[in-house]
């Protein structure tokens, strides 16, 4: 049995029951091969609601335990804490020697920076899942999260390719589409109801700021949505809907959105766990998503690990192209824009002939994005099979 590692912030962003699941279909696919899997996870006293307070009675904690053990994963995961110096779940001394067995290390966005542990494995690997931007960091001196690995994997299925403005940094990267564990996302029934819902979960800023890179502006969700404001406006027949992550002081695009007939609402009430978020997903006909505009703009090949699940769960997808439909089948199940016209006519598309793009999304997504193919594959590329 293969001991594989991988480390990612999970804790530090409690209720986020999407982002829980980019890790969970890791896991699952991973088991499914028969690996030994461990997930490491790291806080610093700043990061917890109330740092005086004990890391055992945070809300941070609480929220890597219940994901970890709902998905039953108990005893295969630890949060490192306090610079690494304290362990809970599994002992450091345990953790030391799993990575020690371990050929490969995934380090999602290089978050785990712990020496010992790093060093103990066979292969370090980057899991890059936001291309664009810790490239250009690297490049500008703002952040070196690639240093000290040995392979760099992303869901940037066109970088490296030379169709794509994200840089390499010198270094080879192994396009890899998000993975889906199926037997976690089966295939769903028709939703009942006559109108087609249309739905997708977003954050309208989230954690990066915008980046200059060779004189261009590399921007976010916010920057590319506001284009497609009165995109519900043009598909009257379907109900467009975002469990969108927008804050107060961005009222006025939360209006337009509104205005433009978005229907808005609070990810914190709606997918705020993992099986909430699963259930949201399952409750909706497709996904109707726009992308970042740093993806976007770079023609990375980005694809979601949100919209593999809709796929997996036979919702289809209308997404707005990162360059990916040059990597991926589209045009029935999955179906990519450029434009608010095409969006809305790939909307309307699936709304005529849902049956038919709903079988098709559960079959690109077992074609493309089964975990345990896509996994199997990656660990062969890192030679770690």
């Amino acid at each position: 049995m293969t001991a594989v590692v991988l480390c990612g912030a999970l804790a530090q962003r409690p209720r986020h029951g999407g982002h829980a699941w980019v890790f969970l279909n890791w896991l699952g696919g991973l088991r499914s091969l028969g690996c030994e899997v461990l997930f490491l996870d790291r806080l610093e006293p700043e990061m917890l609601d109330h740092p005086e307070e004990p890391v055992e009675r945070s809300r941070q904690w609480s929220w890597l335990r219940a994901v970890m053990l709902n998905a039953g994963f108990d005893g295969q995961f630890a949060l490192l804490f306090d610079g690494n110096r304290q362990s809970l779940g599994v002992e450091r001394s345990a953790i030391v020697e799993r990575c020690r067995r371990s050929p490969v290390l995934f380090n999602f966005m290089g978050y785990l920076n712990d020496e010992e542990l790093l060093g103990a494995v066979g292969t370090r690997v980057f899991v890059d899942l936001d291309p664009g931007f810790p490239q250009m960091w690297h490049d500008l001196g703002l952040a070196d999260p690639l240093v000290g690995h040995d392979s760099f994997v992303t869901v940037g299925l066109a970088v490296g390719s030379g169709s794509s403005s994200v840089p390499t940094c010198d270094k080879t990267w192994l396009p890899t589409p998000p993975p889906v564990d199926l037997p976690s996302w089966p295939a769903g029934p028709a939703r009942p109801g006559r109108k087609t819902r249309m739905t997708t979960v977003a954050t309208w800023r989230g954690p990066f700021a915008p980046v200059e890179y060779d004189s261009t502006t590399y921007g976010l969700r916010v920057h590319e949505h506001r284009a497609y404001w009165d995109l519900p406006s043009m598909v009257p027949e379907i109900d467009c809907e975002v469990a969108l992550d927008i804050d107060d002081a961005d009222r006025a695009d939360s209006d337009l959105l509104t205005a433009g007939g978005w229907c808005l609402v609070d990810p914190a009430r709606t997918t705020d766990t993992t099986e909430r978020y699963r259930r949201y997903l399952y409750d909706s006909d497709a996904e109707l998503a726009v992308a970042k505009a740093m993806y976007v703009r770079t023609r990375g090949g980005w694809f979601s690990d949100r919209s593999a699940c809709y796929l997996a769960s036979g919702r289809p997808v209308i997404a707005q192209d990162t360059g990916f439909s040059n990597y991926l089948p589209t045009g029935e199940g999955l179906c990519a824009f450029t434009s608010p016209d095409e969006a809305a006519s790939g909307a309307t598309d699936v709304a005529h002939d849902l049956a038919r793009h709903s079988r098709a999304a559960r079959e690109v997504a077992f074609d493309h994005l089964d975990a345990k193919k896509v996994l199997r594959s990656v660990l062969s590329r890192v030679g770690a099979a």
